[in-house]
This record gives structure tokens, C-alpha cells and sequence, in this order.
């Protein structure tokens, strides 16, 4: 009897029968895995290494939960710890990790808002026992001490009656205020550990990912930024995956401690602050207006070469010149409130920008499309009300100084005018040494368009002019939706100073909005009116913060050509002090800023501290310098550079400085 022939059995897999889906990674590949795979299977099917480093994914351009369920074709992208996003998640967990310790060791305690920030964490805390600085260490320890544990940090989707009903028998009543905002169907809870909180997320998949916290500091904040309502303790912190990596970061925060710009503001007389002038109202000191005039007469310089005019406006301005602006929608509420005249109903504003001043100089009189591009530059002290917790030194303040232009150009000429501005802004970044930079894209949210002001029209003809002018100049780019100015994209500069941290410098902003706002034309070749386009650029941001950020920068030892004194005479004693008082006053004829050290104080003395005045150059005069028309030299840094004349170290400052400025 003959067997039967067996065929082959078709293996038959769970995946058979599922549906698959396709990612796309960043480089373009795309991989198909099964509906409902999470980022996290994602990595550990490229690799074990990738699946231990990544910490969240951004999703079709949304950052979600590593273990969160993928259910259609999608983008992705792995955030590890160098990704802005991943580290986000990473410090937003951390944030809930502090929340979870403070609820163990303080009961009864509310909470408020718990994000990441830029480098680090928070969370406004209503304690009923005070927390100090000292308590610092031991909420430390309880946070290491959960973190080891390694609590799966779970997400749930909540309905707002039970989110509601959830805080409410908690008594938080801070919660309680934030779900009633919400509308019901957006609403989640994350919980780790004993600790559940209000969520959006996204968050690390356990709280072991975290191995090295430190608590910074504690501050003050009021609730919802409000000075009307509670003030609340907000607790700053900062983690990291890696002990090494936290080592690192304390050694740079000890570092900034040294260069912290308030107290070398103090130590080198560039500025004060009182209390009976007001709250962030800085006064500048005679060396600082020194190194703050030579700031503005630099950039004067270059604009002079780029075709800018100075204008000059008031301080001040009628209320309906903002109305019309958009500024007063804008900043009215939040800002210096009107004032009042004599005259019934007259109200004038402190003006919170200059724009709307200059575009009243436009329409001085008709202009022709042959008067365009006009480029109107005012160094514009401006006011905003910043609350007196968010007040920081020069960076935050109630009243500064934009080094401001407007630019209004023909359609045809946007492209060149933007570049031009460009090439301003580098130019001075290559002479202040600001070596690493990014520019940044700064694009209106598409998804809440009623902050803005204008036509989805001027805003796509804008927004493409930025991403155009920055492609031919070849800039490293990042796109940030939702930081637009109002009334126009922009591109911002975010510098890395010589400790790392980043700042925003440097703005240059397309405008169409305030134009029609306005209703300014020009007569173009056709004969008929047009509208032109606005470009808003300011190079430094505002003086106050550019000295800032030069200040830390540089930790006060600023370049030849920008120092408030260059040099300084020491003579050894009150015996030579006529000679020293004779090789200044020739120095500073020679446009050489000098001073004279008459202490009667030794030698050793007057130079140490001098140096820890950072003066470029200390010229030390005895009697052999008296007798044979000389000075020897020290520079900061380098030490003794030996004797010469007066005439030769005034040469050599010269030509120091014409390379500094590259010989402009």
C-alpha cells in the first residue's frame, strides 16, 4: 500500500494574523512591525545598546511614552539623553520622582506644576511645614532611595468627573483648579510608586533610569505666576543618567557661580540696582556706560556701512498708537498701565517695543519704491512688567534697551536685506568670539493660530523668506514651532557661551502684519500703492542682557577693544606719581583709556588687585622708568611682557585692537 506524500506545512506565527504597520525612521528607512508595537520594541529590535539609551519617541512629531502603543504607519525618532526631547522626558520624570519624595516626607503637602526647564526640573510645592535649603539634601536621599526601587511609571487615561472627585478628596485644591480647565476625554493621570499626578506626559518607563539627583535650589513663585495669589515654594533640581555626568554639570555650576554677572557687575562698578529707583530698573555705573557706550558705537559703525539711519523716539506713546499696533493687546494686561494726563480720556503707554514709533516715521511722508529699502536703527529703551520673582540681574528686566532697526523693504528686496542682517549678526559674533551658534526658527503654532496676529497668507510668505535666508547662508538650523513674535516669524540665535550653556542673542524678524496695521504704502513703478514688508532686527536682543551674557562669557575679562579701562599706571610709590600721572594723560590722548593707581599701597598689592579688576595691562613706573621715558608692561594673562616706551605700548594696543575688530 502506498504511503501518502506529505506536503509541507506553511508556518503559522501570531504575526500571520496581525496587521502590520510601517515606520520610517530618520534616515529614511522604514520598517514594518505589528500594530500596537511600542518605541521601546522598536529599539531593542535594532539593538540591546539602543533599547538601554533611549528614554522617549517623538511619534508623527509628538514625544510619547516609550511604552506607549504605535497603531498606524508612523515617523519615528529614538530620543536619547543628547536629544533635547528625551532629556525633557528624562527631567519631567525626575520632577514627578521630587513629588513622589516630598509627598512621603511632608504629608499633607500640595502641589502645583511640576515641568522639565532648560537644564533641569522643578515643582511649586504648598508645604504645610517649611522647606529650606537644608531640607535639601535629605529629600535628596528619599528620591535615590524610590529611584533604586525602580517603580514602573503608568499612565492611565482619566474621565474629568473622576480627576475631579480624585483631588478633591486629596484636598489639592491646585489639581482641582488645573482638571476644571481641561476638557474631559485630554485628561491623564501618571503614577509611580504611592504618587499620582495630573499628566500629559511623556515619561521614562520606571524611575531606575535616574541615577544622580541634586536639589539646587528653592525659590519662591506665585501660583499661576500671579502676584495675586499664593506664593508657593518652588523647588529646582537637575538628574542624570550617569554619576559622572552630574560631577560634570556641579563643576560647571561652581563655574558660573564665578562668573555670575551680578557679581561681577559688583566687583568690576559697571552696575547697580536700588530699591527706591524700583525693581529691575538697572543704573549703570560710569565703567559700565563706558562699555555699554562702546558696545553701541561699534554696532553704529557697522549698521553706517549697511545704509541704517539713527532715529530717536519717545519713551512714551498715546495708547491707540499700541492699540493699533497690537502691543497693548499683548502686553496692556501684563504691563505698566496707562497714564493719565490732565486731559480727561488721554492715556500714553511706556512704550513696551519701538516698532510702532518707527512705523509713524515711515509715514513722515509719501515714499517711492526708489526710497526702499529705508532702515531705521534707535538704541529704544523700552518697559515690560516682569514680576518681581522673574526679575534676574541684566537678563530680566523691567526696563531695557533694544538695539533696534526696522527695515522697510520692497518684496523684491526681502531676500538681500534679510541676508544682510545676517551677515551683521555674525560679524559681531565673530568679533566677540561667540564661536558656536544655532540659529533658530522660530514658527507661530499651528495648532493655536489666535495668538497671532495676520493672514495664514503673510504668515506662509514670511515664515518660507526666514527658511530661505537661512539655507543660503548656510546656517545650522532648528525649528521651534510656537516661539513667533505676534506679528511674524522669526529667527533667533542661541549662542553657547565658554562654560556651555546656551543663550538666545541676536533676533531678525518678517513682518506683513504691522504694514497693514499701519497702512503704510510706498508709490511703486506701476504708480499705485504698496504695501511693504517690515523686517525687525536687533543684533544684541537688549544691551542689558548682550552685557550679561558678554560678562559671563568672558568672566569679565573683556576683549582690548571693548574694556572699560585698557590699562592702569601703578607707580611704586607717591614719588612717581607725576610720571605716572603724565603717561596716562599721554595714553588717553591717544585714545588709549588709562587710569592711575595712587594707593598708597606697595607694589605687590596694586597689581593683584588690579588683575582681579581685569585690567588688560598694568604699567608699573618707578625711577628707572622716570629716567629713561619708559613703562613695564604686564598683561593679564601672559604676566611680565618687559619695559618700553610710551609710544611703542601705544602702538601696540593700537594694533592689538585693529586685529581684535578685524581691522574695521
Amino acid at each position: 500500500m502506498a504511503g501518502r506524500i506529505a506536503t509541507p506545512r506553511k508556518e503559522v506565527t501570531l504575526t500571520t494574523f496581525m496587521e502590520q504597520i510601517k515606520i520610517t525612521f530618520p534616515d529614511g528607512s522604514v520598517r514594518e512591525y505589528a500594530k500596537g508595537t511600542s518605541a521601546m520594541q522598536i529599539a531593542e529590535s535594532i539593538s540591546p545598546r539602543l533599547a538601554a539609551d533611549v528614554l522617549s519617541a517623538t511619534v508623527n512629531d509628538v514625544v510619547v511614552d516609550l511604552l506607549a502603543p504605535i497603531n498606524e504607519d508612523a515617523n519615528i525618532k529614538l530620543n536619547k539623553w543628547d536629544d533635547e526631547d528625551g532629556r525633557r522626558t528624562f527631567w519631567h520624570t525626575s520632577s514627578h520622582l521630587l513629588a513622589e519624595a516630598l509627598e512621603s516626607l511632608y504629608p499633607g503637602i500640595k502641589f502645583g506644576i511640576g515641568p522639565s526647564i532648560e537644564n533641569g526640573f522643578y515643582y511649586d510645592v504648598d508645604s504645610p511645614t517649611p522647606i529650606t535649603e537644608a531640607d535639601l539634601v535629605k529629600i535628596e536621599k528619599k528620591m535615590e532611595e524610590l529611584a533604586r526601587t525602580k517603580e514602573p511609571v503608568v499612565r492611565r487615561e482619566v474621565a474629568k468627573e473622576e480627576a475631579l472627585a480624585t483631588f478633591k478628596a486629596k484636598g489639592d485644591q491646585y489639581k482641582v483648579e488645573l482638571i476644571e480647565a481641561l476638557e474631559d476625554g485630554t485628561i491623564s493621570f501618571y503614577s509611580n510608586g504611592a504618587f499620582t499626578d495630573l499628566c500629559r506626559g511623556p515619561h521614562l518607563p520606571n524611575t531606575g533610569y535616574i541615577k544622580a539627583i541634586k536639589l539646587t535650589s528653592i525659590a519662591g513663585a506665585y501660583w499661576r505666576g500671579d502676584e495675586k495669589n499664593k506664593m508657593l515654594t518652588r523647588i529646582y533640581g537637575v538628574s542624570f543618567p550617569k554619576k559622572a555626568m552630574l560631577d560634570e554639570h556641579l563643576a560647571i555650576l561652581e563655574e558660573a557661580k564665578k562668573r555670575d554677572h551680578r557679581k561681577l557687575g559688583k566687583e568690576l562698578e559697571l552696575f547697580t540696582f536700588s530699591q527706591r529707583v524700583g525693581q529691575g530698573l538697572p543704573l549703570w555705573l560710569p565703567k559700565g556706560a563706558e562699555l555699554r557706550g562702546r558696545l553701541e558705537n561699534f554696532l553704529r559703525a557697522v549698521q553706517k556701512r549697511y545704509g541704517y539711519e539713527q532715529v530717536i523716539t519717545p519713551h512714551i506713546g498715546q495708547k491707540e498708537l499700541y492699540v493699533t499696533s497690537g502691543h497693548y493687546a499683548k502686553y496692556g494686561k501684563d504691563s505698566f498701565q496707562p497714564i493719565h494726563t490732565p486731559y480727561e480720556g488721554e492715556e500714553f503707554l511706556l512704550k513696551p517695543m519701538n516698532c510702532p514709533h518707527h512705523c509713524e516715521i515711515f509715514k513722515f511722508k509719501p515714499r517711492s519704491y526708489k526710497d526702499l529699502p529705508l532702515r531705521f536703527a534707535e538704541f529704544g529703551t523700552v518697559y515690560r512688567y516682569e514680576q518681581s520673582g522673574e526679575l534676574h540681574g541684566l537678563t530680566r528686566v523691567r526696563g531695557f534697551t533694544q538695539d533696534d532697526a526696522h527695515l522697510f523693504v520692497r518684496p523684491d528686496q526681502l531676500l538681500e536685506e534679510f541676508e544682510n542682517v545676517i551677515d551683521i549678526v555674525l560679524y559681531i559674533f565673530k568679533t566677540l568670539k561667540f564661536d558656536e551658534f544655532t540659529a533658530q526658527i522660530s514658527l507661530r503654532d499651528p495648532n493655536n493660530k489666535e495668538k497671532y496676529i495676520g493672514s495664514d497668507e503673510n504668515w506662509e510668505r514670511a515664515e518660507q523668506a526666514i527658511i530661505k535666508a537661512a539655507s543660503e547662508k548656510g546656517l545650522k538650523t532648528v525649528v521651534e514651532y510656537g516661539e513667533a513674535a505676534f506679528y511674524g516669524p522669526k529667527l533667533d540665535f542661541m549662542v553657547k557661551d565658554a562654560i556651555g550653556r546656551k543663550w538666545q542673542l541676536g533676533t531678525i524678524q518678517v513682518d506683513y502684519n504691522l504694514p497693514e496695521r499701519f497702512d503704510l504704502t510706498y508709490t511703486g513703478a506701476d504708480d499705485k500703492p504698496h504695501r511693504p514688508i517690515m523686517i525687525h532686527r536687533a543684533p544684541f536682543g537688549s544691551m542689558e542682557r548682550f552685557v550679561a551674557v558678554l560678562l559671563e562669557h568672558t568672566g569679565g575679562k573683556f576683549p582690548l577693544w571693548l574694556s572699560p579701562a585698557q590699562c592702569v599706571v601703578l607707580p611704586i610709590s607717591e614719588k612717581f606719581n607725576d610720571y605716572a600721572e603724565k603717561v596716562s594723560k599721554y595714553l588717553n590722548n591717544c585714545d588709549i583709556r588709562s587710569e592711575i593707581d595712587l594707593r598708597n599701597e606697595k607694589i605687590g598689592r596694586k597689581i593683584r588687585d588690579n588683575e582681579l579688576k581685569r585690567v588688560p595691562f598694568l604699567l608699573i613706573v618707578g625711577e628707572k622708568e622716570e629716567s629713561d621715558s619708559l613703562v613695564s608692561v604686564r598683561q593679564q594673562g601672559v604676566g611680565d611682557k618687559g619695559q618700553m616706551t610710551t609710544e611703542a605700548f601705544a602702538e601696540m594696543i593700537k594694533g592689538l585692537v585693529a586685529a581684535e575688530i578685524d581691522n574695521q
